[in-house]
């Protein structure tokens, strides 16, 4: 029996399966997997505004699992069959951000299982998992950058705050775990939360400034980039939780109350950035070409983020209008997904996702507005 991993497999039955999948499998697959738990946690966080919440939220948790698993395996398989490939998404100036995605992924379902399942153990174990893969990863993507020359200005979006998210993603899960665990795994956990909240959240300021320059003094972003505006809100969302998470259940911190205003001033800026989310997400809507890709999975994290912010500041201050507009922005949140996962499985289906995309280094000039900008492209 023949065996080619570039073409086909000959079975003896003469069945050819296509390697396609895994060989073009993209490491943002797992964004789907970050904004199905968050809107899993949204939806079961106001249950109490409506009880058929709880079932929408349960539904996402069973099929977040579902989807991990899924995604999980052509992942391992491209660095077995095809290192070459994955190597070179990991060197791209642009997919090489994508790879913490995975570990944020499994820190999230890790909140799903402890949250919405009630598994604390199993979750336990996944967050320990996923938070130590998110430590590697928040090293190892930026050694790249900083050890090369390959990171120009055009390649510079919001996408390059996922490393910074996935940081920001463990303490969230790692604060809620505290109560559950002993004095020495404790202070394991807390010294997890604590870099994850202090590492990410300075890396993303430090590459915030770096990105409002990109968006005043240089060309707009790349259609296929468009919906990487929305991320904005992750960080922020993410940061503001957990602060309240942290000031809640970590044992030494006896004064709350400043860690709780702290959160509720990342939160108002992060309504600013959905209003500016919205508003560009419509200037390229109504005048430029706004292309389906799995960037589109970009609306739905950090926007579940944002959500998740606003129950948890509602719930430490006691301000209700701040609860109230979190419900409404879920409704948005759910409609973003529910678009989303149809363009995707649509593109699943005809299996433009799968296609040979360009190798990393190649630029591409695509429509920005009045201009072009020449850049790395991703899907």
């Amino acid at each position: 029996m023949e065996i080619d991993v570039k073409g086909n497999r000959e079975l003896g039955s003469g069945m050819k399966p296509n390697w396609g999948i895994v060989e073009n499998f993209a490491p943002s697959w797992f964004a789907a997997v970050m904004g199905t738990g968050a809107l899993a946690l949204a939806a079961n966080a106001y249950k109490s505004y409506l009880p058929l919440l709880a079932v929408v939220g349960r539904f996402g948790y069973y099929l977040n699992a579902a989807l991990f698993i899924v995604l999980f395996v052509p992942w391992v398989l491209r660095w077995i069959i095809f290192p070459a490939n994955a190597a070179a998404d990991f060197r791209h100036p642009i997919m090489s951000n994508f790879f913490p995605t995975i570990s944020a992924g499994l820190v999230v379902l890790a909140m799903d299982f402890i949250i919405i399942g009630g598994h604390v153990a199993f979750g336990t174990v996944l967050w320990l998992i996923g938070s130590a893969a998110t430590i590697v990863f928040s090293v190892m993507t930026p050694f790249m950058m900083f050890a090369g020359n390959h990171i120009k200005l055009d390649h510079m979006n919001p996408g390059f705050f996922i490393p910074p998210v996935a940081l920001l993603v463990v303490p969230l899960g790692g604060a809620i775990l505290l109560p559950h665990v002993g004095a020495q795994m404790a202070q394991v956990v807390t010294l997890l939360n604590f870099f994850g909240f202090g590492t990410g959240f300075l890396l993303y300021l430090s590459l915030a400034a770096i990105t409002l320059y990109r968006f005043i003094l240089h060309d707009p972003l790349p259609n296929a980039l468009a919906a990487t505006v929305w991320i904005n809100l992750g960080p922020l969302g993410a940061s503001a939780v957990a602060l309240i998470n942290i000031a809640k259940y970590t044992p030494f911190i006896s004064v709350k109350e400043p860690y709780f205003v702290a959160a509720l001033i990342l939160w108002a800026f992060g309504v600013w950035w959905l209003l500016m989310a919205v508003a560009m997400t419509l200037h390229y809507l109504g005048r430029l070409k706004f292309p389906y890709g799995l960037s589109w999975w970009g609306f739905t994290f950090p926007t579940g983020a944002f959500v998740l912010s606003s129950h948890a500041v509602a719930g430490a201050l006691g301000m209700r209008l701040v609860d109230h507009i979190g419900f409404g922005v879920f409704w948005l949140l759910a409609g973003l997904w529910l678009v989303t996962l149809v363009k995707t499985v649509q593109h699943v289906i005809d299996g433009r996702l799968f296609a040979a995309r360009m190798p990393a280094g190649a630029p591409k000039t695509v429509e920005a507005g009045p201009r072009t900008v020449t850049g790395q492209m991703t899907r």
